[in-house]
């Protein structure tokens, strides 16, 4: 059990490459610095298998396995130690972050090859890594929120790798800002659990918790840590009201995008959430927050993609989407499919970034869709590893993520959770996401590799991307394809694998749930199942085939939804306005206030002002306490005289 016993270690080694890197990298040729930056988190990645071969010969009493290194703090009755611990779900989180992290590096060898600041840009990579690690392998809230905010710090790092160009610059400050939001309310949640838990422990916090009731009569405080950690996680996981940050945060180099906004950081909201599903199952209002969140987000994200024409925006704001139906699926009480979905969306959306960076690198860095076209002949490997990516995102049948998807959409109509219609409804919205997503996917894809050329073929020579670059593509495409067979339904002859896996996390959290009568397993049968998977794949279809009706067949493809009409057309170009209303609404009123009120009159009149009259006042003062420096001795002893005839009359005023 030596990794177990050191578990450590899989974090470490990122650790170790970005201080190698970081600090002596600046001189060293790159072969070294890829020996170290990847070397490092595919040594962490053989580190997290070995784990896992580990865990599967532990007994179930000794899981979850926890490790305490050593004390960190203590303050008063406050107790956190270094504690790492694994179970189940931390299985997935570790084998995803290491797993894809490891190709996403291979690929940055050749993406970044020759861009500057190569050195620091694998040290960041590196120390993204080190912390996400920290996030899903801590054994309490504590230690999870020091790798709660390290990967904000390295996503401020990445999204402005390119500090000089000022759109990058600012998309990694809002980045920062607004998750330091989200933050803000984990730590109420965090102050919250220890005043009532006495802990930040999971096991501790967990085993208390268990003996509560849920707050269905009234709103405890249970339903306040719940609701402040989903305050967190929308900020983290990029969801309504705090999604901003992700769109602009495109402006990163292609493998961060990759890496950190598609397969792990984002991701970060859901975990913590799937965590916490005791406690949310203990607050049906807080769960319900989550669902509807979740399937608000799906939506309003999925609309803005139809119009996205830079390549990587469609994907963030179809990251943003598909991070909605995570937290739907965990708001509806499956979180096993939320992880599930988790998984598989790392695998496609992965793999569709990095196809994505390869197709700017073959058109010579131009992003737009509405300049490219006809690249499939040209670089067909690109193309045929992003057509399994955009399958698999899609929900084409037998492809990873069609099953994650359905499973996602089967809970939320058949959920014990939600009464009818409210489970209608948000199934039927899951669904017309679904829909949209085929859309406007297949529409990026269409554009990008079908139709005539539309770019100035003696200027941009078309390549395909280096083997380096193509090597984790094959990967990807290999598990987007198969990644979720280990979710095949029993109504499909499989036996929910992922979900019995899964299922010692949620234990306690499922012994909390309304118990499903007999009369709701009857309705919710294997023949509803079939017709609502059947209704997922023709609407998933039907948006296939209005993508390529409007943008692939005839003569006069479009390159734009015309039929959305001026006033839609507009409203989704500009993103519903949410930006400039945020701007009018916090950004400028707090520029104001600190312009016009802290500078302005507190700083410069006020502190300044004071401090100025201070030294003014003093200089005066000395100015005339220099004059009776003289000089002239009699003028010496008049003074003597004058201060020993004011002593001495006070001192018998005393005595008397």
């Amino acid at each position: 059990m030596f990794v177990l016993d050191q578990l450590w270690i899989i974090p470490a080694l990122p650790l170790l490459g970005a201080a190698l890197n970081g600090l002596a990298g600046k001189n060293w040729p790159q072969k070294r610095i890829n020996a170290i930056g990847v070397g490092s988190t595919g040594l962490s990645f053989l580190a997290a298998l070995e784990m896992v071969r580990e865990f599967a010969s532990l007994p179930a009493a000794q899981v979850p396995w926890v490790k305490s290194f050593f004390v960190w703090i203590v303050a008063g009755s406050f107790r956190a130690d270094f504690a790492l611990h694994v179970d189940q779900l931390t299985v997935v989180m570790v084998l995803v972050v290491t797993g894809v992290g490891w190709l996403i590096h291979i690929y940055s060898t050749g993406y970044m090859a020759h861009e500057g600041g190569y050195y620091r840009f694998f040290s960041y990579l590196n120390l993204f890594m080190f912390f996400m690690l920290i996030l899903v392998l801590a054994a309490n809230y504590a230690l999870l929120f020091v790798g709660w905010e390290g990967v904000g710090l390295c996503s401020y790092l990445l999204i402005g790798f390119y500090f000089l160009k000022k759109s990058a610059s600012d998309a990694g400050k809002k980045a920062f800002i607004v998750n330091r939001i989200g933050d803000f309310g984990f730590m109420l949640a965090m102050f919250l659990m220890f005043r009532h838990f006495g802990s930040l422990d999971f096991t501790r916090v967990f085993q208390i918790a268990g003996s509560y009731e849920p707050e269905t009569a009234q709103l405890g405080f249970l339903t306040a840590i719940g609701l402040l950690m989903l305050a967190g996680a929308t900020g983290k996981s990029a969801q309504i009201p705090l999604y901003v940050w992700l769109p602009d945060a495109m402006e990163g180099p292609t493998p961060v995008s990759a890496l950190i906004h598609a397969a792990t950081m984002v991701t970060a909201g859901v975990y913590v959430v799937a965590r916490s599903s005791l406690i949310y199952t203990l607050a049906p209002a807080a769960l319900l927050a989550v669902a509807i969140v979740g399937c608000a987000t799906a939506l309003f994200a999925a609309t803005i993609g139809l119009v996205q024409n830079d390549i990587k925006r469609v994907l963030a704001y179809s990251t943003v989407s598909q991070l909605g139906y995570m937290f739907l699926a965990c708001g509806v009480g499956a979180f096993w499919a939320g992880i599930f979905h988790l998984m598989t969306h790392a695998f496609f959306k992965a793999l569709l970034f990095l196809g994505a960076g390869s197709v700017i690198h073959a058109m010579g860095g131009e992003q737009d869709i509405r300049k490219m076209g006809g690249l499939r002949k040209k670089i067909p490997a690109t193309y045929w590893t992003m057509l399994a990516g955009t399958l698999a995102i899609a929900g084409a049948p037998l492809f990873s993520g069609f099953f994650s998807k359905d499973a996602i959409l089967w809970k939320t109509a058949s959920s014990v959770y939600l009464a009818p219609p409210y489970n209608r409804y948000l199934w039927a919205i899951g669904l017309g996401t679904a829909i949209l997503t085929a859309l406007y996917m297949f529409r990026m894809f269409f554009l990008t590799f079908f139709g005539e050329p539309r770019y100035d073929e003696q200027e941009v020579h078309v390549h395909e991307s280096p083997r380096a670059m193509l090597a984790p593509l094959a990967v990807l495409a290999f598990l987007s394809v198969v990644g979720g067979l280990v979710g095949v339904p029993e109504s499909l002859g499989g036996n929910d694998a992922i979900e019995h896996f899964l299922s010692p996390v949620f234990h306690s959290a499922e012994e909390k749930m309304p118990p499903v009568t007999a009369a709701h397993a009857d309705k919710f049968s294997h023949d509803l199942e079939y017709w609502l998977m059947g209704a997922a794949v023709f609407g998933a279809a039907m948006g296939v085939f209005i993508a390529y009706r409007r943008f692939l067949a005839g003569k006069q493809a479009r390159l734009a939804h015309t039929a959305l009409g001026r006033g839609v057309g507009a409203l989704l170009e500009n993103k519903y306005y949410v930006d400039e209303f945020y701007d009018a609404l916090v950004v400028q009123p707090l520029k104001w206030i600190s312009t016009r009120v802290l500078w302005q009159a507190v700083d410069a009149r006020g502190i300044d002002g004071a401090v100025n009259g201070a030294a003014r006042a003093a200089r005066a003062a000395g100015e005339r306490a220099r004059m009776l420096q003289s000089g002239n001795a009699r003028s010496y002893a008049a003074w003597v005289v004058v201060g020993a005839a004011v002593f001495t009359t006070v001192l018998i005023w005393l005595v008397q």
